[in-house]
């Protein structure tokens, strides 16, 4: 079934609260590593920059850079177009990814999102208690606790009744799914896209690989029947190697941010710096999805934590090699997962509905209503419900690299 509609939810999780109501004001330099190693990641001979941005986005530079954590500038922060600076993108096109601390308003963009998951929690909550799987609905109990109180009681990961896309397989009628506005307009958001736009120009896709993530903590995580962490620690891959080849050429470009601070302990992303520049690799099949064996994996030993701030993002080329630490904190992790690319390009997941974010071109393509996305999600699912499910990648699990 779909969460049904509803309006602006019950008070949240106190800390979120905190979190997503202030703008974040992080030092001008935010350093994640300053690695004299990372002098010696050159720009590569072939220039990878995704399609170039608008004029108000620099030209890269030549000089070579450290990793870092970065902020538009201040005299950008509320200008009509926030840019990168050449820095920033030069960073992106060496290393193939981009922390960028301030991004948007975390009490804008952040704070309706949440209002509207803790109703999508609260609809959830009481349909487990009619089934007899919870014994009570904890009403009341801020967002992050409850929703771990309620996985803990019910042993399972009730993820797909969040997630903003359909799953891979099984699709039924009535599978769960959650297009609210609040989520259509993160990811349409002003200065999110403008972001995106230094990267990819001015005709922006959202790409329908697109999902929010809820990680409670391991120590009290459902298990399966091996002991492993049901919807634990993302394992290493590249996000063209979840997608249909057809995408291989796509300027995709993927923004990870989180609904609340991330850092090592409660399971941000890490990323091995210039892997971009090699080749799709061999994904395989694993108790954590789709992953890249570590027999063929390159540079593990130079990966490189990312922590963020709520209203920051992580810019990744499509290529880049990334994981997401194990939560091992006490409270929940919680991030969306988008795309963004220029419209006519394959989305690597064509059973699936994207749409024109941004044109400057054909202004008239761009989808404003938040209601005809949600009825586009519903289509793709009458459509998929009981058939043979897609292809949704290239791989062939009986590889040699999988044995």
């Amino acid at each position: 079934m779909v969460v049904p509609d509803r309006g602006v939810g019950s008070a949240d999780h106190s800390r979120q609260r905190q979190l997503a109501g202030r703008v974040r004001r992080a030092p001008r330099r935010r350093n994640v590593v300053r690695d004299p190693e990372a002098q010696d990641l050159r720009r590569p001979q072939g220039r990878e920059r995704l399609r170039a941005g608008p004029d108000s986005c620099p030209p890269p530079r030549s000089e070579p850079l450290t990793f870092e954590h970065s902020r538009t500038p201040a005299n950008a922060t509320r200008a009509p177009m926030p840019t990168l600076t050449s820095e920033q993108l030069d960073h992106f096109e060496t290393f193939g990814f981009l922390a960028v601390d301030e991004v948007f308003d975390p009490a804008e963009v952040i704070n309706p999102v949440m209002d509207e998951y803790a109703d999508v929690l609260d609809v959830l909550a009481n349909e487990l208690q009619e089934q007899g799987l919870i014994s009570d609905t904890y009403a009341g109990v801020p967002f992050g606790e409850r929703v771990s109180k309620v996985y803990v009681e019910s042993q399972k990961v009730h993820a797909q009744y969040f997630d903003f896309s359909l799953p891979q397989k099984g699709i039924k009628a009535d599978t769960p799914f959650w297009a609210g506005p609040a989520v259509f307009d993160a990811l349409t958001n002003p200065s999110l896209l403008d972001t995106v736009e230094c990267f990819i120009g001015s005709e922006i896709y959202s790409n329908p690989v697109q999902h929010v993530r809820v990680k409670v903590p391991e120590s009290i995580a459902p298990r399966d029947a091996d002991g492993n962490v049901i919807y634990g620690a993302t394992p290493w891959h590249q996000d063209s190697g979840v997608i249909n080849a057809s995408a291989d050429d796509t300027d995709m470009l993927t923004v990870w941010f989180p609904l609340m601070d991330t850092d090592v302990e409660n399971g941000c992303l890490q990323v091995i710096p210039g892997s971009h520049r090699g080749e799709v690799l061999t994904h395989c099949g694993g108790v954590q999805g789709l992953n890249i064996p570590s027999t063929i994996l390159p540079g593990e030993d130079s990966a490189r934590a990312v922590p963020l701030p709520a209203g920051g993002c992580l810019f990744l080329h499509r290529k880049t090699i990334h994981a997401a630490l194990p939560n091992l904190s006490s409270r929940i992790r919680w991030s969306f997962d988008l795309r963004y690319h220029p419209p006519g390009q394959p989305t690597g997941r064509e059973a699936f509905p994207g749409f024109v974010a941004r044109s400057q071109q054909d202004p008239d393509s761009v989808l404003a209503d938040a209601s005809r996305w949600r009825q586009m999600w519903l289509d793709a699912r009458a459509a998929l419900a009981d058939q043979p499910d897609p292809e949704y990648n290239r791989w062939d699990l009986d590889d040699e690299a999988c044995a």
